[in-house]
């Protein structure tokens, strides 16, 4: 039977003296999107900061290709193959767009910056601004094609759509449902349900730092009134 690219299995993490996970298990298959859905707090960022590396005091296993990650650097687990779109963005502000997308080298199978472009056109207009001068939308565009320039394995997205003017959403939704077309993995925290249904193909209800439920996209559309209740509070 082959291994998930991702399994997570029992994990446990802290900031400080404060647990802010509680054995949180989950796996994400090759070419499968699974959302991480819960209320603010609930540990869903705690999760992706555990997995790529960024929060080190933590307990439990994390494999990513059936090789054990859980003790590498933020900087060995992007090496292997995962790469991170951290809710506030991580874009250099004092360097201008063209300059943000041309840092980081394109290695493996990697966005070339004209690719990038194509797929958002907003940051071939505004390749000669910096960072700092983008809207919130544009900064969003420019942290994904940054990291699809590293082409990689599997993506973390944390709340990708928050903030954001629809029609950023509907375009930031396009290229993501692309991806995923093609086979990109993604593992994604999005409070944005109808978002969330309309790339993930599981969806993992964190509450206080524990999973509570695994559901299919027509489990969470049969229960979405509820669910959209719940995360709302």
């Amino acid at each position: 039977m082959t291994a998930p690219l991702l399994e997570v299995k029992n994990l446990d993490a802290w900031y400080g003296e404060a647990q802010a996970l509680h054995g949180v298990s989950l796996t994400v298959e090759r070419g499968e999107c699974v959302a991480l859905l819960g209320r603010n707090g609930a540990g869903k960022t705690t999760t992706l900061r555990s997995i790529m590396g960024v929060l080190r005091k933590k307990r439990g296993e994390i494999r990513f290709e059936g090789q054990d990650i859980s003790k590498l650097s933020s900087h060995q687990i992007a090496r292997r193959g995962i790469s991170w779109v951290p809710e506030e963005r991580a874009i250099f502000a004092t360097l201008t767009v063209q300059e943000n997308l041309e840092l980081p080298p394109a290695w493996r199978s990697g966005w070339s910056v004209a690719r990038c472009q194509e797929a958002f056109p907003a940051l071939r207009d505004r390749a000669v601004h910096s960072g700092a001068k983008l809207s919130g939308g544009e900064q969003q565009m420019l942290a994904i094609a940054r990291v699809l320039r590293a082409g990689p394995t599997l993506l973390l997205l944390d709340e990708p759509s928050e903030g954001l003017a629809p029609v950023v959403v509907q375009q930031i939704g396009r290229i993501l449902r692309e991806l995923k077309q093609n086979g990109q993995s993604m593992l994604l925290v999005e409070s944005n349900l109808h978002f969330a249904l309309s790339l993930a193909d599981r969806h993992v209800l964190i509450v206080d730092g524990e999973v509570k439920e695994s559901l299919t996209g027509d489990e969470v559309r049969a229960r979405d009134k509820e669910l959209i209740d719940y995360l709302s509070v």
